[in-house]
């Protein structure tokens, strides 16, 4: 028997090839991450723009259809609940908050409840503590609680699409140290996932019958060690591989990027200010924006040329990431344009109460973001499999 025929009949006795049929498909593969941070962060500034409960929920359901046609089984995609819980969480404090400190209530308002009233000083003046409770206060404060959920879950959907370690990889040398703070402190909330269903699931082993405040002792205190252990082992693993170190820089020339860096984003925050506020004078609008802007070219090119380092089978950047942060972009454009919409119909009013309207031009444009869900090119075999 030939080494072809050889390989021929093991591969018939093995099964299947797992290799996908790429007859008219494309083939699985990761998307970049920094992709999936374009199309988040475009997303939650859509977000920003927009009090409308409607297109809130909207965002909600494209953010869950999107996480999970794309989402792989490595630990860091499992977290996307507990980012909706902690939505969830964000939406009833301000709820919470809104009825005990209750202010701006009208005679035309709808009276559900009346807390009760607390007296303050008189250098409290301004702060109502308890008092009546109406149903547009509390759908007010909903909606406001809702719009920053919106954008946690955004972030919470980037952390779970996109690998951090992988990121890592793809940020310009002068910024390579504070990338890998930035990598370990986004990993921190996945871990934290992981390291809780560990424990849970050892409890379920184990038959632990202890439920609510009485587990907590037992899940918090394991959480805890392994989260410690998994740092210690991290900073041994990167102090190993050289992260942090200076290599051949010298004192001047990290004196020199340092300074053109913080320059740089003072320009940038000027700018920004300038072009908000209508008042400022001209030269902290795009000019200043534009200096900003270019002392950070030159700050992360010179920090650049001192880090030398190799990256194995970097990843690529196609056509699918040019669609998935496109589509995310368009999305923040179109909201952030008014063109084609009312601008009030972004941020209705509860006063008086009325049921808040469904403009076309940003539904399709957070609806067009969804598409993500189907122009990312589907996760790899390997990348569903179940992590140990």
């Amino acid at each position: 028997m030939t080494a072809v025929d050889r390989t021929t009949v093991q591969a018939s006795a093995t099964g299947p090839d797992p290799s996908p049929d790429v007859g008219g498909r494309r083939l699985p593969r990761a998307l970049h991450p920094m992709a999936w941070w374009v199309w988040a962060l475009a997303l939650a500034t859509a977000v920003s723009r927009t009090d409308n409960p409607l297109l809130l929920f909207l965002v909600l359901a494209v953010l869950g259809y999107v996480v999970t046609a794309r989402r792989t089984e490595a630990p860091w995609a499992r977290g996307f609940k507990y980012y909706l819980y902690l939505a969830l969480t964000v939406v009833v404090i301000r709820v919470v908050f809104r009825a005990v400190f209750a202010t701006g209530i009208t005679s035309r308002d709808h009276f559900l409840f009346s807390l009760p009233h607390i007296p303050t000083p008189d250098w409290y003046a301004g702060i109502k503590i308890g008092g009546p409770v109406s149903l547009e206060a509390l759908l007010s404060a909903a909606t406001d609680g809702l719009r920053l959920a919106c954008m946690l879950c955004c972030i919470g959907a980037a952390n779970t699409l996109a690998n951090p370690k992988r990121a890592l990889r793809v940020l310009p040398g002068a910024l390579y140290e504070l990338g890998v703070a930035v990598t370990v402190a986004i990993s921190v909330a996945p871990q934290l996932v992981q390291s809780v269903q560990r424990v849970v699931r050892a409890r379920k082993l184990r038959a632990g019958k202890a439920q609510g405040m009485q587990a907590l002792r037992g899940i918090v205190v394991p959480v805890l060690e392994d989260a410690l252990e998994r740092s210690l082992r991290l900073a041994a693993a990167m102090d190993s591989r050289g992260y942090g170190r200076a290599g051949r820089a010298t004192r001047r020339s990290r004196h020199i990027t340092g300074a053109l860096m913080l320059l740089g984003m003072c320009g940038l925050c000027a700018g920004a200010y300038g072009l908000l506020d209508a008042t400022a004078p001209a030269f902290l609008g795009l000019p200043a924006m534009g200096l900003g802007a270019l002392l950070c070219v030159a700050g992360l090119h010179l920090g650049g040329r001192r880090v030398t380092r190799t990256a194995y089978r970097p990843d690529p950047w196609r056509l699918p990431e040019w669609a998935v942060a496109g589509v995310g972009v368009l999305s923040a454009v179109l909201l952030l344009a008014n063109l084609g919409y009312d601008p009030a119909q972004l941020n209705p009013t509860f006063y008086p109460l009325t049921w808040p309207a469904l403009p076309l031009v940003p539904t399709a444009a957070i609806l067009l973001a969804g598409t993500a869900g189907f122009l990312a090119p589907p996760p790899s075999p390997a990348q569903r499999a179940d992590a140990p």
